[in-house]
């Protein structure tokens, strides 16, 4: 039986692969920042090896896309450095890694559906040091390792859009939200969902990327009204420029993923947004 390192197992990914784990047998071993540092190479070596870790998932990110601005020495840490010595240990020890990464790593300003192939240009520290943490992987190249470029993850563990919207919804009679930015929510179970279905049949000799959202097309505006309708709220959405809206880090504009790779890697179907927020 596979010996399975969870790491950010508190996160919204890591606490949805927990909650989805007993219907894949393993042996898990779901950490957090508390009971793991990954930043340091000798102690995740040492779990590693008195654990007999197989397979690592790689859930942990620093994900404070605006504080990153100001923090990029935590955030390198976390997205590059971490990544780096799972990366090592992974090629010497032989063991399978799914390692977590983002939109973010694109600029926004395509025109068409993102495909792993294309160009990346990250606009802030968030984007480039999980950029960095990519390219640390592809360069150490252990095998059976892969990326999933994911986006807009929700869940309903942990701090997210959906769960922002549904306070502010009972709180206010009206609120703005950015209409021109685009791209899919990505519901975090239906991620976790489709990395342990995925894990047995990972088998590469070299680092693949995959993007993997839910289906469709909408901006935070349209997410927002959805989310008020279907929790019957009466708050009223008001379309609004990004440039209405300031923030330490720029958003991707454009941030939609072609999913087909994985799709037809490992022959698996991804849901409906609407569906998955229902």
């Amino acid at each position: 039986m596979n010996n399975i390192l969870v790491t950010g197992s508190n996160g919204q990914l890591g606490s949805e692969i927990k909650e989805l784990s007993s219907q894949y047998p393993a042996n898990y071993f779901f950490t957090d920042r508390s009971s793991l540092d990954i930043t340091d190479k000798d102690i995740l070596s040492s779990y590693i090896q008195e654990n007999n870790i197989d397979i690592i998932i790689n859930c942990a990110a620093y994900t404070a896309v605006d504080k990153a601005e100001s923090d990029e020495i935590n955030a390198d840490l976390v997205n590059h450095i971490a990544v780096k010595n799972m990366a090592e240990l992974a090629k010497e020890k032989n063991i399978k890694f799914v390692h977590v990464s983002t939109d973010y790593v694109f600029d926004g300003k395509n025109y068409k559906p993102y495909s792993e192939d294309d160009n990346v240009a990250p606009n802030g520290v968030y984007g480039k040091t999980k950029l960095d943490g990519e390219q640390a992987l592809q360069t150490i190249n252990p095998k059976n390792s892969i990326i999933i470029r994911t986006s807009w993850v929700y869940s309903s563990y942990g701090a997210n859009f959906v769960k922002t919207m549904l306070r502010l919804g009972k709180e206010k009679e009206n609120l703005g939200v950015i209409f021109d930015q685009v791209g899919t929510p990505t519901y975090a179970k239906d991620l976790a969902l489709a990395i342990l279905e995925i894990l047995p049949k990972i088998d590469n000799q070299d680092v693949e990327i995959y993007n993997y959202s839910n289906e469709g097309v909408l901006s935070w505006y349209d997410f927002a009204k959805e989310i008020m309708r279907m929790a019957k709220l009466d708050c009223k959405i008001k379309p609004i420029e990004t440039k209405e809206y300031p923030t330490p880090a720029m958003r991707p504009h454009y941030s939609l993923l072609n999913k087909s790779k994985i799709k037809q890697t490992f022959n698996i179907e991804i849901p409906y947004w609407k569906d998955s927020l229902d």
